[in-house]
């Protein structure tokens, strides 16, 4: 059964008993992208999911400025009391400062295809700003190009790709539109939050999903990233991209589960 909860802030939708897991999307969609994700691991733990402010069911929640740490306050009203925390791309930038903010609330962080840094620069392996910058401009001029463009990228090597990208857009077409105020400015998170030097405090058990083949998050910068974060575990999917939890669901949702029912009670 799922359990909607629409309190004064933000709408939250749960499904399953057990551990609380919650879900977090990645930029330009919803948790509609997590639809068929949920079912694999909801007979295991009592799964969350949340419309990043300004985006689905919370697309007229729109907080200014909007930075991470707004967007990390807002979702931090509305999770249980104790939790793991995953978030997709952009999400995983959000659900890495709510577990710095948070540490006796969220017991565990997982990142999926997510980084403290997405763009490139300074030695530091990312998306290339100019590529960024094209998208900002088409952005003013035709949303649904933009993000099919971008969902084209996000599945550039998967051997799903054309299958990917179906799926992905068929789940986020499901909510209501993004808030175009919240597309631009959260795609301009993407060029400017630099969490390096915070994620060093997190103290939670923390697993970083990759996919090899992933061209926005490239896999040279893991190893960057355990230095800063030594206490964390990775795991590359070696025929995934930027969405392992849709062209490798299975594995993925085993991945996840392993790493929770591993964590001391």
């Amino acid at each position: 059964m799922v359990e909607t909860n629409r309190p004064t802030d933000l709408y939250t939708r749960t499904d399953g008993t057990g551990i609380d897991l919650v879900l977090l999307h990645g930029w330009g969609m919803n948790s509609g992208v997590f639809s068929e994700f949920v079912p694999l691991l909801s007979n295991d733990f009592r799964v969350t999911t949340i419309d990043l402010p300004g985006f689905g069911e919370n697309h007229q929640q729109v907080p200014a400025p909007y930075t991470v740490a707004a967007l990390a306050d807002m979702i931090g009203q509305v999770l249980p009391q104790r939790c793991i925390i995953a978030g997709w791309s952009l999400g995983g930038l959000v659900a890495q400062q709510l577990a710095v903010d948070k540490p006796d609330q969220i017991t565990g962080l997982i990142t999926l295809a997510s980084t403290p840094r997405f763009i490139a620069g300074g030695g530091w392996p990312g998306i290339a700003a100019d590529l960024l910058s094209q998208f900002e401009e088409e952005l003013c001029r035709d949303y649904h190009k933009t993000l099919e463009r971008f969902l084209a990228i996000q599945a550039m090597g998967s051997e799903t790709a054309r299958q990917d990208i179906k799926t992905i857009k068929r789940q986020v077409t499901a909510y209501p539109n993004p808030s175009q105020v919240a597309l631009a400015a959260a795609l301009k998170l993407l060029s400017e939050e630099d969490l390096r030097t915070t994620i060093g405090r997190i103290s939670q058990p923390t697993l970083r999903v990759y996919g090899r083949l992933d061209s926005l998050v490239p896999t040279s910068a893991i190893d960057m990233v355990c230095a800063l974060q030594p206490a964390s575990d990775a795991v590359v999917l070696s025929k995934a991209a930027h969405a392992p939890f849709i062209s490798h669901p299975n594995q993925s949702a085993e991945i996840i589960r392993q790493f929770i029912l591993n964590q001391p009670a």
